[in-house]
């Protein structure tokens, strides 16, 4: 019953992504609190960072922990290269994207093979910290705040691999789906302001 709301309170969280704009400003980046709360406060990555977890948990086998892992370890990449300035084309439209295309995985339980779907989290994690790491600034050391965006992106992958595994334990994959379809929806969304 508990995975059951929490799967509808991120469904009402999806629903209301009408308004929301992907990376609207997060205050102060130079440190591992500011690292911790930045998935939390941008839609786009939280909606994205869940949608792993709930496509691997829905997936599982070796993607249950391997897909996260391949978001985690190329998010500290991406976050290493916005930090020194190199650019990376097209970072917001790729997160958008992102966010679009775990969240139609997700929602299909869609189970590539297990490199296929590394590829897929690594590219989605590598944009994702770019743009973590372009909003630390210049003269502030990025590692605390690199420590507490990796901590906070594991903790998100974690809930949402609880939430489609205890769907599935309950008989209940279907919610776990259409979390993931509601967060493909407000992906589209999220997509119209580039167009």
């Amino acid at each position: 019953m508990h995975s059951l709301r929490l799967l509808s309170s991120a469904a009402l969280l999806t629903m209301l992504a009408t308004g929301a704009e992907a990376h609207t400003g997060h205050g102060a980046t130079n440190a591992f609190a500011a690292g911790l709360a930045h998935p939390l406060e941008g839609f786009d990555h939280l909606l994205a960072i869940l949608a792993i977890g709930l496509w691997a948990g829905l997936v599982g086998g070796r993607g249950l922990w391997l897909w996260p892992v391949s978001f985690v370890g190329a998010m500290l990449i991406g976050g290493a290269l916005g930090m020194t300035g190199v650019p990376m084309p097209l970072v917001e439209l790729g997160i958008v994207g992102s966010v679009i295309v775990i969240g139609l995985a997700a929602a299909l339980a869609f189970s590539p093979s297990v490199m296929i779907g590394m590829a897929v989290a690594a590219l989605a994690g590598l944009l994702h910290g770019h743009a973590h790491g372009t909003e630390v600034p210049a003269d502030a050391s990025g590692l605390a705040y690199a420590a507490g965006f990796a901590i906070a992106t594991a903790l998100l992958h974690t809930l949402g691999i609880a939430a489609a595994v205890a769907a599935t334990r309950f008989s209940l994959p279907i919610a776990a789906r259409t979390a993931g379809g509601l967060t493909a929806v407000a992906g589209v969304v999220l997509a119209a302001r580039f167009f």
